[in-house]
């Protein structure tokens, strides 16, 4: 991590007047005086080290507004940095030496806040300072123990640490020039803050560059920072926690030997602490741990890491919230965790954080709640909460966030049998409301078409839903809606209203060329005035409704023309036309008018013709009409087809005033439906 090195540069104050503090426009002079004195003074006398300590604090005071450091930096000052990163011929008379260690300090210190800008990194490095950064990293050697050798040390610790930030080339040069086994030394130090130092410096230079975790490792850092993982000073461990996470990092060996060195409970014991850093660092470690064999996984969860890290989900911390979800998604996908993980209390702040917007943590957490839906023992608690509702009616920012729920979804699905299923329905019958309604939803969604007559006819689940659809609560009747939608769905393969069956008796038909045709005709209809010529035998095979005309005792059995009062020639016509050919096109102008005509000659084939095309005519403004057009003519189909249209369009429908009354209508039907369907 970069440092920001915003803690005060331990100086004499009284150096600094009032007046160092410039005017804008004086900075570019201000700051090309300090220079100047840089550049012009390099001796040993205590004057000159008093006036070069001076001016070093001014430029790194200045060097504090990250607003300016381009102008520092354009004005020269880094090459003076650098020269007096190295302290002058010391005169032996001199005793003590005026200002030991306190110049190069700053001059490090000041280093490092101009690299925290990327730009100026190459341009310090080109300078020469790294060489001489590292030769102050070894001042203790000389045997002196002072609070300014303390500080040179962790200054320069620090400025290697921004200088290398996120610049692979920097990292691979401070290897180069025999950087980190000082710094892997400089863990022991007695003084807690060169320690913290030397530990995020090498923290750095492990990220992502393998050649330099194998030194570290190699220059035997991992007992000591272990031991600093123990450390009872938060800001030790949480940077030795840092060093170790990201040694392991894409290393599978130098995870094993951090795990044999003894890591794994010192890790899991900072999940516990203080520090949140700590404890994000900790989460984050114990998931790459968890990625290396599925033994780990087993002992990370037996030493006791599950109760902090779900109490982490629950942190205000989203960065907590995120590694906790991390590390549980990789604990969960070893069955051997997938239940202790749900008895924990786990499920429940997972499904939460599926709300966030924040897409990493919501995705680990989608991945934690993907492994936890392989054990059959937690499908029964991820449902009973409310786990399966809340998969889908998630928005998921990412895409592999939407697959990965969608596995979930799958994995569920295919556990919704035997003792799983038995367990479901047991809740459905005797838990409380609310879990009963989750339960019903739920395995609307998740239950094969085989078992829907077992769950929602036999075991009362259908009227669950349908009370949920007559709830104030508009959550509860979208929800109830979609599962209805869903049933349906998997219960038919067919459209929800089907074309008509053909005749019955199909050998009768006369074929196009006898409709309306004089030849052979033995009956005569009188419709609008106008006669048209039929054939008795083929209008008996038609329906029950010719055959009462012509067979029973009505008076049409034996008279030559019938007169058809109610019926128009067009829609005469095409029903004829069906009769004698077993097919007819019919549009929406006619379809209504031909319904009633089917409906009272008893055509039923030709009814389902009609009601398929008057379904394609279904919208929200007419929902209403086309039930009561149904009805009146008991179109079975368009009356079944009108019912889901009203469920798949819940909530375009529910923002009408006449919703809840239509609901009310077609609720008996609607339960016939779904009995009959499943």
């Amino acid at each position: 991590m970069k440092r920001k090195l915003e803690d005060e540069f331990i100086a004499d104050r009284n150096i600094t007047s009032s007046d160092d503090a410039a005017q804008p426009q004086d900075l570019a002079s201000q700051v090309r005086a300090q220079v100047q004195i840089l550049d012009s003074t390099f001796s040993s006398a205590e004057p000159d080290r008093a006036i070069v300590k001076r001016a070093i604090h001014i430029l790194s005071e200045l060097a504090k507004n990250e607003d300016i450091v381009n102008l520092i930096v354009e004005s020269g000052v880094v090459p003076a940095l650098v020269r007096h990163l190295q302290a002058p011929e010391w005169n032996e008379v001199a005793e003590p030496r005026p200002y030991e260690h306190e110049v190069e300090k700053g001059s490090a210190f000041t280093l490092g806040l101009l690299a925290i800008k990327p730009e100026h990194q190459q341009l310090i490095v080109d300078a020469g300072a790294l060489p001489r950064l590292v030769a102050l990293l070894k001042r203790h050697r000389d045997g002196e123990n002072s609070r300014a050798v303390n500080g040179v040390i962790r200054r320069a610790a620090d400025a290697i640490t921004n200088l290398a930030h996120e610049n692979s080339s920097i990292k691979t040069r401070v290897r180069v020039e025999g950087g980190i086994p000082p710094l892997v030394e400089l863990l022991e130090f007695v003084d807690a803050k060169v320690q913290r130092a030397a530990a995020g410096a090498l923290r750095t230079l492990a990220f992502k560059n393998d050649e330099n975790k194998t030194q570290i490792v190699d220059c035997n850092a991992l007992p000591t920072l272990i031991l600093m993982l123990r450390s009872e000073d938060a800001a030790i461990h949480y940077e030795a926690v840092g060093v170790i996470g990201n040694l392991v990092h894409s290393s599978p060996n130098i995870k094993k030997e951090v795990l044999v060195a003894g890591a794994l409970q010192p890790v899991i014991e900072l999940l516990s602490s203080s520090c949140s850093e700590s404890q994000r660092e900790a989460a984050l470690l114990l998931g790459q741990f968890a990625a290396a064999d599925t033994d780990c996984k087993v002992h990370i969860v037996q030493r006791g890491a599950v109760g902090p890290l779900v109490e982490m989900l629950q942190s205000p911390d989203a960065q907590l919230r995120e590694m906790s979800a991390f590390a549980l998604g990789r604990l969960a996908q070893d069955t051997h965790n997938q239940a202790g993980i749900a008895h924990g209390g786990g499920i429940p702040p997972l499904l939460k954080l599926l709300d966030s917007r924040n897409g990493s943590l919501q995705h680990n957490a989608a991945f934690a709640l993907y492994g936890l839906a392989d054990n059959e023992d937690n499908v029964a608690d991820l449902i009973r909460v409310g786990g399966v509702q809340k998969l889908l009616d998630g928005e998921f920012i990412v895409q592999p966030t939407r697959d990965c729920v969608a596995k979930t979804l799958k994995r569920l699905e295919e556990k919704i049998h035997g003792r799983v299923l038995s367990h479901l329905l047991y809740l459905m019958r005797i838990a409380e409301r609310s879990v009963q309604r989750r339960v019903a939803l739920a395995l609307s969604h998740l239950c094969s078409p085989d078992d829907q007559k077992t769950i929602f006819v036999d075991a009362n689940g259908l009227s669950i839903l349908l009370e949920l659809l007559e709830s104030s609560s508009l959550k509860h009747q979208r929800d109830s809606c979609a599962a209805l939608c869903k049933l349906a769905e998997k219960a038919s393969s067919l459209s929800p209203v089907d074309a008509g069956p053909p005749s019955p008796i199909s050998q009768v038909y006369l074929g196009e060329q006898y409709v309306n045709n004089p030849t052979l005709s033995d009956v005569t209809f009188l419709i609008e005035g106008k006669r048209f010529y039929a054939h008795r035998i083929c209008l008996l095979a038609s329906s029950d409704a010719f055959r009462a005309m012509f067979d029973g005792g009505y008076k049409e059995k034996d008279a030559k023309d019938i007169e058809i009062p109610n019926i128009r020639w067009d829609v005469f016509e095409l029903m004829m036309r069906y009769i004698y050919t077993g097919s007819v096109d019919v549009n929406l102008e006619i379809a209504q008018d031909l319904l009633r005509a089917a409906d009272q000659y008893l055509l039923e084939g030709l009814k389902r013709l009609c009601e398929y095309t008057i379904a394609q005519d279904i919208r929200i403004d007419n929902v209403s009409l086309m039930y009561d057009l149904s009805e009146a003519f008991n179109a079975v189909s368009l009356r079944n087809a009108c019912i889901l249209f009203v469920l798949e369009n819940f909530d375009k429908l529910n923002a009408k005033s006449w919703y809840g009354e239509l609901i009310k209508r077609i609720l008996p039907e609607m339960r016939d439906y779904f009995v009959r369907t499943l």
